[in-house]
């Protein structure tokens, strides 16, 4: 038994060695080693790969891929955050490259196909909520650009909370109808010839079909910023003529002569990029986080969407200077004294909000930010993003500006806030009084919003 067991023991042995002999002359000692040292230290990837990783950013901050597809900022592109809609609440999906719960399996073709028809890989129809009426214009080479981001980002599992959208918009087929209705596919010229956005066009023509391109297709402006018809699809007749969405007005982006200081292309990229213009105002609710991804973005890039969305404008309704009078007036005129509102809301202001927007408070003087005369808010016809504002603030976040404002939602009553807008519309406006009563403000905490 034991000279079995030996002759066993050489037997095998034997054959690791032969083995070990085979796999010498089959790999070249030298080329494992390399083999190995290079898995341990994969070092950057190549030039051409790094331009299109590049380029993929580009795109995915252009198009504000992260705002709507991260609900945690330690889990980005994991989806999960809610969308509020007239049709009910949809949740944004997991677009990491996980396997289980994100586009890990998905191939560049089933990623085209989502981006370009809304439909999912597994053949489901996606919600226009996924702007694909919009991606679907993007070229072949940006989309794929998109893609290679996308999968080189941190897989992260996280399965989205279903839906909650009111009968019969779950079963999904109906979305057949609605595509056959509203999606209108083609591919649009991207404005430029050059392999890198880092150089600007070579002539303001080149500069205006960029913008177009990407106002029209990854940025998707008139998603938010067209009025919507009953079935939820974008009023083709009112491009850019603005609209409500997740609680706040996107004002039209064809009337920017009108604003108190009409808007130059210096400051719409200052506030595309930072999210404050120091003669308008600053960003706030869901467009915020959208000056925010733009910060990401590249500035030839930027400057063609504003070159673009200033080539929409309407004529200004009034000469530039009766606006700029109109402007001075009420910011020295003391406010009238015989309406209730605007005396209480006077001396709200005082308490409240005067340390920050007095005429010479230090913030008014001192890091360009504009007077309350400047901003869209209280300046626009309907009294919504002023309310918000008073109700909601803007967080302290990420901005190239540190622009802040507490929220008073907890610390004024309906009246009180009625009292506060009255006040600014008389003594920050040339425009007629709003119609307001606390039933505005009660309508709005009641809304879904985005702070």
């Amino acid at each position: 038994m034991g000279n079995r067991r030996i002759g066993l023991a050489a037997s095998l042995l034997i054959c690791a060695v032969l083995i070990a002999v085979t796999c010498y002359w089959l790999v070249d000692p030298q080329s494992a080693s390399a083999a190995n040292a290079t898995a341990a230290n994969p070092g950057p990837p190549p030039a051409d790969q790094m331009a299109l990783l590049k380029h993929g950013a580009n795109l995915a901050a252009i198009g504000d891929c992260a705002v709507c597809h991260t609900a945690k900022p330690d889990a980005p592109f994991a989806g999960g955050r809610p969308l509020a809609t007239p049709f009910g609440t949809l949740y944004s999906t997991n677009i990491t490259p996980d396997r289980q719960t994100g586009i890990g399996a998905w191939t560049l073709a089933d990623f085209t196909r989502a981006m370009r028809r809304g439909v999912s890989r597994d053949g489901h129809l996606l919600y226009p909520a996924f702007p694909y009426p919009h991606f679907t214009h993007m070229t072949d080479a940006d989309i794929a650009a998109l893609y290679a981001y996308l999968m080189s980002r941190d897989a992260v599992q996280a399965t989205a909370p279903a839906n909650r959208l009111m009968f019969p918009l779950a079963f999904r087929p109906l979305l057949a109808v609605w595509n056959l209705l509203f999606l209108h596919p083609g591919v649009e010229a991207d404005g430029t010839a050059q392999a890198s956005t880092s150089s600007p066009p070579a002539s303001p023509d080149a500069q205006l079909a960029r913008g177009k391109y990407l106002i029209d297709g990854p940025a998707h402006c008139a998603a938010c910023h067209t009025p919507m018809n009953m079935l939820g699809a974008e009023k083709s007749g009112d491009a850019f003529g603005g609209n409500v969405i997740e609680g706040w007005e996107a004002p039209a982006l064809t009337t920017l002569m009108d604003a108190p200081q009409p808007w130059t292309h210096e400051q719409l990229v200052a506030y595309l990029r930072t999210g404050l213009a120091t003669q308008h105002g600053a960003a706030a609710g869901p467009m915020r986080a959208v000056t925010q991804s733009l910060a990401d973005a590249s500035d030839t890039d930027v400057d063609a969407m504003a070159a673009y969305l200033l080539s929409l404008q309407k004529p200004a309704s009034s000469p530039a200077a009766a606006t700029a009078h109109a402007v001075q007036t009420s910011q020295t005129n003391p406010a009238p004294a015989d309406n209730a509102h605007i005396r209480n809301g006077a001396v709200l202001f005082v308490a409240a909000c005067a340390s920050c927007h007095a005429t010479h408070a230090p913030m008014s003087t001192f890091g360009g930010r504009p007077s309350l005369a400047l901003g869209t808010a209280v300046n626009a016809q309907d009294p919504r993003n002023a309310l918000r504002m008073i109700l909601d603030g803007i967080p302290a976040e990420r901005s190239a500006r540190g622009v802040y404002m507490p929220a008073f939602a907890s610390t004024f009553t309906d009246a009180q806030i009625v009292d506060i807008a009255a006040f600014l519309r008389a003594n920050f406006s040339s425009q007629p009084a709003w119609a307001l009563d606390e039933s505005h403000v009660e309508r709005l905490r009641k809304e879904n919003h985005e702070p």
